[in-house]
């Protein structure tokens, strides 16, 4: 319980930001227009300058063990496939719609709420791990969502939509920082002063901006329809999801660092990129809004629950 008690004060405060952001837009009835400005501002420049810096050290930052993406992505594939059988067995869901309930179940908020939340919590040395999972998981989590869906439509994969799902996370920019940085940061050069400050100045408001921007994102989605469904959808993300991937992270032997890191990052709410995905096909549209707002707000305590069974 101490440990509970520990984690859940240290992840208070971004929540509260988050809460901020959220009712700031109901109370000013702020545009969505401009709350998708910032979000577009927090991921086009703020998080990047933050990871690129970070990765731009490459060379003498701890190293990551590798084997946290079976941990992290194996709990993916395992709990994907729970969350397809839930959805036909428990709700006569149809294949499109079920590969999208299913995908609710396993991406996460990784980048708004996810590193900052590594980073206050975890601290610094958290950061590489964050950064090696977020690299594939656009890639591996949307792959395996539209091959499910390409699947159930036509019973044949898409070459080329896997070609196009490639190019667009390559052209993402916190992708792009992170492996930007990367290769800088194993040619052993370092950043210059001048440089190095501005990068500094704008990773120092990532993260509380982020936080913002997630709340006043969330306050434009409903909460009040197909309430069964999106219960069902956290409960997938927020329980299944980090029991998975724990005991993957056990089985693997992880060092304590991955081990928190992989289990945090699978105990954290709904992503946006889910909600893309349901407009994309035109499914699930509704349960899939209703469990972002609901998970982020259940997430304050399960994430930190999460954090003290991992040790």
């Amino acid at each position: 319980m101490s440990a509970f008690v520990t984690h859940f004060v240290l992840a208070a405060p971004l929540f509260i930001l988050v809460l901020a952001g959220y009712v700031f837009v109901r109370l000013s009835r702020w545009s969505e227009a401009a709350s998708d400005a910032l979000t577009r501002f927090v991921f086009g420049l703020a998080l990047p300058a933050l990871l690129f810096r970070l990765m731009s050290d490459l060379s003498r930052l701890p190293p990551v063990d590798s084997r946290l993406l079976l941990a992290f992505f194996g709990g993916c594939f395992i709990v994907f496939a729970i969350g397809r059988l839930v959805a036909r067995a428990l709700f006569k869901l149809d294949p499109v719609s079920q590969s999208v309930f299913a995908l609710g179940g396993i991406f996460s908020n990784n980048v708004l709420l996810g590193v900052p939340y590594a980073k206050s919590v975890l601290g610094q040395a958290a950061l590489p791990s964050v950064a090696l999972v977020l690299v594939f998981n656009a890639l591996t989590l949307w792959t395996l969502a539209t091959v499910s869906v390409q699947w159930a439509r036509h019973g044949e994969l898409s070459v080329r939509g896997f070609a196009t799902t490639v190019r667009s996370v390559l052209a993402n920019p916190v992708v792009a920082s992170i492996l930007t940085g990367a290769g800088f940061g194993l040619s052993g050069w370092r950043l210059p002063a001048l440089v190095d400050q501005p990068l500094a100045m704008l990773a120092d408001a990532a993260a509380p901006m982020s936080l913002v921007a997630l709340g006043m994102g969330l306050a434009h989605y409903g909460v009040r329809a197909a309430w069964p469904q999106s219960l069902a959808i956290c409960a997938l993300k927020l329980v299944v999801m980090p029991l998975v991937v724990l005991a993957l992270a056990w089985l693997l032997r992880l060092p304590p660092m991955e081990t928190r890191v992989v289990v945090l990052l699978s105990a954290l709410s709904v992503g946006v990129n889910v909600y893309l995905m349901a407009r994309q096909f035109d499914a699930m549209q509704a349960p899939v809004a209703s469990s972002m707002v609901l998970s982020t707000a259940l997430s304050a305590l399960t994430a930190p629950l999460a954090l003290a069974a991992a040790g």
